[in-house]
């Protein structure tokens, strides 16, 4: 059955207390409407709408980002759930499948859930997602009768009965499009918020002879975001969920609780994570490789058998082949690392392609940017650069060749080359002890002329 995703996202979060739209606040390094996006993507919609409303070219940017062909509408005017919805009609006009509505600050919905809601879909006309509350609060009640939803009631409307009710309703919808516009075509505001609800379309669609039932999922799944004590608490859950699947998936985690993942981190079996490494978006890791205690990565591969830190820094386009080694307090940006290539210490590389066998020594500097452009430098195979080299891009250092420590490299090195790029050193005999007090007699007058 072809399938279409509407994600609504036009809320301003005014208790966000933030200029961003709410559904832009990031988990995981991603919009919380990314979330939702990928959520949705588990039943392969052939169409996805996002509603906008607030900083409606912001997220409209953000959906666009993420996926090109999405349909962007807007709702001027905040009327209520059913009226968000409708905003999609004209962009689905002659669509003949599903429809499955999402929320852009409930990001944490499994497939698994939406594809229970979409079986349950082949059975009736329409399929709500509820949950067992623990504390019920102020949620919308399901009101169900067996296997049939009869209809919903929101708190705000239902009486003490009601609300001593615990099923509750995430917002959640699916139905088959034309059924759906349908039936918000006859939603009403006649409730205490004088809002056109969207969940209204249950009670409509039993009046009209049609079938409704209920999909019930674990709370934590319909996790809204509406403060920054939600947003906290949707990163730690997500954190929750990212850590034990890695260590399902067979990736060592030695103190699980202190390794952040970003919402498409990519860890292979037998990675090993030391304590206190931060996984930015676009990383992955193959099986086998280790990454040391208090390592930044972003946007970075790191090849099989590779290590990367204590103290490393992988920014985006960082390309590590197998057997890499990148020590502590080393930087690589933009570059190719190839087959056991070694930059163990106090290292800036930018911009850059090291051969397979190279060996960076320690304080080697990329001198990548003149203040307008960027240049790279190339190393060869197994060359050997002196610590405290400074490359001063554009260059090549060829195969086999060697840098002089302390060097500033401005030209290209020949392959199996010495390079020497420093001042001659001249000793200068009893200067040093006629500097010294030169400088603590001016010193002493200093002191006492205040």
């Amino acid at each position: 059955m072809p399938t279409a995703l509407i994600i609504l996202a036009a809320g301003q979060g005014t208790r966000m207390n933030s200029d961003l739209p709410k559904v832009l606040h990031r988990v995981a390094g991603a919009p919380l409407l990314v979330h939702a996006m990928k959520s949705g993507a588990a039943l392969a919609p052939d169409h996805i709408v996002v509603v906008t409303g607030h900083g409606a070219d912001a997220v409209a940017a953000a959906a666009r980002d993420h996926d090109p062909d999405v349909i962007v509408v807007h709702q001027d005017e905040q009327n209520g759930t059913a009226h968000a919805v409708d905003q999609a009609r004209a962009a689905l006009d002659g669509f003949g499948g599903d429809v499955i509505v999402l929320y852009g600050d409930t990001p944490f919905i499994r497939p698994e859930t939406l594809e229970a809601m979409a079986a349950a879909r082949a059975a009736h006309d329409v399929v709500i997602l509820g949950f067992q509350a623990a504390d019920p609060a102020r949620y919308g009640r399901l009101i169900l009768s067996g296997e049939t939803l009869e209809r919903i009631v929101e708190y705000k409307d239902a009486t003490e009965a009601q609300r001593a009710i615990t099923i509750c309703n995430s917002g959640v919808v699916m139905a088959d499009a034309a059924t759906l516009f349908s039936l918000i075509g006859a939603v009403g505001n006649d409730n205490a918020a004088g809002e056109y609800y969207l969940t209204d379309i249950v009670g409509l669609a039993r009046a009209r002879g049609l079938s409704a039932t209920a999909v019930i999922c674990d709370e934590a799944e319909t996790m809204g975001v509406n403060t920054r004590a939600d947003l906290a608490g949707a990163e730690a859950a997500f954190q929750a969920r990212a850590r034990a699947g890695a260590l399902e998936d067979g990736v060592t985690l030695i103190a699980p609780d202190t390794v952040f993942f970003a919402h498409d981190t990519v860890l292979g079996r037998d990675a090993v994570i030391e304590p206190n490494v931060f996984f930015g978006p676009d990383v992955t890791v193959e099986s086998g490789a280790t990454i040391r205690a208090f390592s930044h990565l972003e946007g970075c591969h790191v090849s099989r058998g590779a290590v990367v830190g204590p103290f490393a820094r992988l920014r985006p386009g960082a390309e590590l082949a197998e057997d890499v080694r990148v020590g502590n307090f080393v930087e690589i940006k933009n570059a190719i690392l190839d087959a056991g290539a070694k930059v163990n210490h106090l290292t800036y590389i930018g911009d850059a392609d090291i051969g397979a066998g190279a060996n960076i020594g320690a304080g080697t500097v990329t001198c990548n940017y003149d203040g307008v452009s960027k240049h790279r430098t190339v190393i060869g195979a197994r060359a050997f650069i002196g610590s405290d080299t400074m490359l001063v891009a554009p260059v090549t250092v060829g195969a086999d060749a060697m840098t002089a420590s302390g060097s500033v490299i401005t030209s290209d090195v020949p392959a199996e080359a010495l390079a020497v790029g420093r001042a001659r050193q001249v000793n200068k005999d009893g200067l040093a002890r006629r500097m010294f007090e030169m400088l603590k007699s001016a010193k002493a007058k200093q002191r006492k002329e205040y």
